[in-house]
């Protein structure tokens, strides 16, 4: 039985919350850029981005990071993985990086994608938002800024619908 977790009012109001507590975290702007991980996460970063346009009038750099090669289960996944691209036109040299994703679980994607963001630079930190944490962590992360805790059995799947791939806003919780 799929049950809604969060309407498009509880998210709006989370990302608000997340853009305002990066802003607090970071005092201000200064150094601060924004990535999102394919593929949910990059609208969320982006509507990160256009909250903080609003709250502060600056503009952040927003990128885009496929994860697909530094994956530890790369082979598991598919004979022929799909890589979306990552798109970062900016140096990330002592930069103060906010990752963005959908659900952190295991763990194992933002490990993933902080080799990734290692690869193409040395930033000065890595934070990490997401919109649910469902707990279950197999590697010690802890993400500075969470939309909600939602406490999951692993036999439950937590489907994020952003308006950009599924025409809706909301998140559900559902048996695999």
């Amino acid at each position: 039985m799929k049950t809604v977790i969060m309407d498009q009012s509880a998210m709006e109001r989370a990302l608000t919350r997340i853009s305002h507590e990066i802003l607090e975290k970071n005092k201000g702007t200064k150094d601060l850029v924004l990535i999102g991980i394919q593929r949910r996460g990059v609208p969320l970063a982006r509507m990160i981005a256009e909250n903080i346009q609003k709250i502060e009038n600056v503009s952040l750099p927003v990128g885009v990071l496929d994860i697909t090669f530094y994956r530890d289960d790369l082979s598991l996944v598919s004979e022929h993985p799909v890589v979306k691209g990552t798109e970062i036109s900016f140096s990330l040299q002592d930069k103060k990086i906010v990752l963005v994703d959908d659900v952190i679980y295991t763990g194992r994607t933002i490990r993933a994608a902080i080799e990734a963001i290692f690869d193409m630079g040395r930033p000065q930190m890595i934070q990490l938002a997401i919109m649910i944490d469902r707990g279950h962590r197999e590697l010690p992360f802890r993400p500075d800024f969470v939309g909600k805790n939602v406490p999951t059995s692993k036999s439950e799947v937590i489907h994020v619908f952003v308006p950009e791939f599924d025409g809706d806003f909301k998140v559900l919780i559902d048996q695999a």
